[in-house]
């Protein structure tokens, strides 16, 4: 049934296309985060061992957020990898374990993609749409990315 909230049906399968797409995302840099999380090692190991739990365990809560926006705006949420790696702006590098400084700048062009696309986002919704619910979500999403990629950018500096 689609929710009666004051959004056209045309509109809300347009913010269900681009949550869809930020769930992706969110997806995939939850697996490399992972991925980093599961094979650092070095003089820092215990440091971004934890430093990188505290991000994808964020993840996980940002996951859920944007599969239940998806829901609460009538539409279905999608949940398999196939569909994940078709519609993520993060890509993956199967086979490939970076060095640490490497892990955290890889990470950081993940997160700063994320907040330029959000960007975008959140001006295109901005137009008639009406959706305020999604552009408040957005930048909330934003703001959490933004000190996500601050964290990283400290250990580069």
């Amino acid at each position: 049934m689609t929710p009666k909230i004051g959004i056209t049906e045309k509109d809300l399968n347009k913010s269900i296309e681009l949550l869809s797409m930020i769930l992706s995302t969110e997806m995939s840099l939850y697996i490399k985060t992972r991925k980093f999380h599961w094979n650092v090692c070095g003089e820092s190991f215990m440091e971004l061992h934890k430093l990188f739990q505290t991000q994808y365990t964020e993840l996980e809560e940002t996951i859920d957020l944007v599969a239940e926006r998806i829901s609460k705006l009538g539409g279905k949420t999608i949940g398999t990898m196939k569909e994940f790696s078709k519609l993520s702006l993060v890509k993956e590098n199967p086979e490939k374990y970076p060095v640490q400084k490497e892990m955290l700048k890889e990470l950081l062009t993940d997160h700063e993609i994320i907040i330029i696309q959000l960007r975008s986002d959140i001006e295109l919704s901005s137009g008639k749409s009406k959706d305020a619910g999604t552009i408040d979500f957005l930048t909330g999403l934003m703001q959490e990315h933004e000190t996500a990629a601050w964290v990283l950018r400290r250990y580069l500096n």
